[in-house]
């Protein structure tokens, strides 16, 4: 049985399968894929959104948000909010399902890996320079182009009947790629609460091997951040009456 919740849940948790899995393949030690570098994770996230919007569409969430930020950037273009809470949850949910699966599947090399924030790393953001109103607005940025983009990409101004059947995961991941190749430099672009937050629970709640604190101190920022950069995409895609 498919609906709306099941397909939010389940998109989110490959989302955050796909997505903190590469970093942790990139990132832990004896991992085939260590040291492969920036590129690598940027399309593995950009993948990782395509797999996690074709899982959601087919469980049943055409919305395919996967992400509270554009749950909420649309809500406020549409002023209808009913869907906001309910997706927060199991988006939520799915971000930690997702990173406790990215743990049992790198499950021998996490002691392996002495370096703690490379742990972190691969559950949650952390900034390149840590400053609080630039990693804010850093956020706020990011998550504007990617909520505003997406709204763009699916309006009636842009097709009527809107992208051909099956594109648009094609297309959004393709927008999550650009975002994180030209602005997830500062802050690594968490773009999205669910993928941060839900993933920093799992980092705190599992039995990691030597892992070191989840920086609670930072998590604000890339929960509040994103939420205002949907915000403020909402608010000029209804300004400009684009839906």
């Amino acid at each position: 049985m498919t609906s709306p919740l099941l397909g939010e849940f389940l998109g989110t948790t490959i989302l955050v399968l796909l997505g903190d899995g590469v970093v942790a393949g990139v990132l832990l030690k004896r991992s085939k894929a260590e040291g492969s570098g920036w590129m690598v994770i940027t399309a593995g996230w950009a993948f990782g959104v395509m797999a996690g919007a074709f899982t959601a569409i087919a469980c049943g969430s055409n919305d395919a948000h996967l992400n509270p930020a554009v749950t909420l950037g649309f809500a406020v273009r549409d002023a209808s909010f009913a869907k906001f809470a309910p997706y927060l949850a199991v988006q939520m949910l799915g971000g930690i399902a997702g990173a406790t699966l990215v743990w049992l599947t790198y499950l021998l090399h996490w002691k392996e890996t002495p370096d703690v924030s490379a742990k972190l790393a691969c559950f949650c953001n952390a900034p390149a320079i840590r400053s609080v109103l630039p990693n804010l607005l850093t956020e706020i940025i990011a998550s504007f182009a990617l909520v505003f983009v997406a709204g763009a990409i699916f309006s009636k101004n842009v097709s009527t009947t809107g992208p051909a059947a099956g594109l648009g995961p094609y297309v959004v991941g393709s927008l999550v790629w650009g975002v994180g190749l030209s602005l997830g430099g500062p802050t690594g672009y968490a773009i999205n609460p669910a993928r941060d937050l839900g993933p920093r629970i799992a980092h705190a709640i599992l039995p990691i091997a030597g892992k070191g604190g989840s920086d609670w101190g930072y998590a604000p920022i890339p929960v509040i951040g994103p939420l205002l950069g949907g915000v403020l995409a909402g608010l000029l895609l209804r300004l400009l009456a684009i839906s």
